[in-house]
């Protein structure tokens, strides 16, 4: 089991930069990949990108490739989303979410424990 708690949202303008932590509780965590997810008001939960276990290796949504950054600290049980150029349409609440196995998964079922999301909001 592993409980999580992201942090880190808030208003923004447009071009700038938001860096979003989620913060796991469980001795496992390093053993599992990780998701970031976000979801607009009437859209699906739409994936933004994952990391392994190991931190060795990312995977991004093309909306925000080059933009995003994922990283982690296996030692602090914590991931990050880095979040540079935001762009109005990046406004939603972000989720993060722990799967076991590979992190080369980009749909919200296939991922066992979310956090309770945190709003991120970019002004025009």
């Amino acid at each position: 089991q592993v409980q999580l708690v992201e942090s880190g949202g808030g208003l923004v303008q447009a071009g700038g930069s938001l860096r979003l932590s989620c913060a796991a509780d469980g001795r496992t965590f390093s053993s599992y990949a990780m998701g970031w997810f976000r979801q607009a008001p009437g859209k699906e939960r739409e994936f933004v990108g994952s990391i392994s276990w190991s931190g060795g290796s990312t995977y991004y949504a093309d909306s925000v490739k080059g933009r995003f950054t994922i990283s982690r600290d296996n030692a602090r049980n914590a991931v990050y989303l880095q979040m540079n150029n935001l762009k109005p349409e990046d406004t939603a609440v972000y989720y993060c979410a722990a799967r076991p196995g590979d992190h080369y998964r980009d749909s919200a079922a296939q991922y066992n424990y979310w956090g309770q999301g945190t709003q991120v909001t970019v002004s025009s």
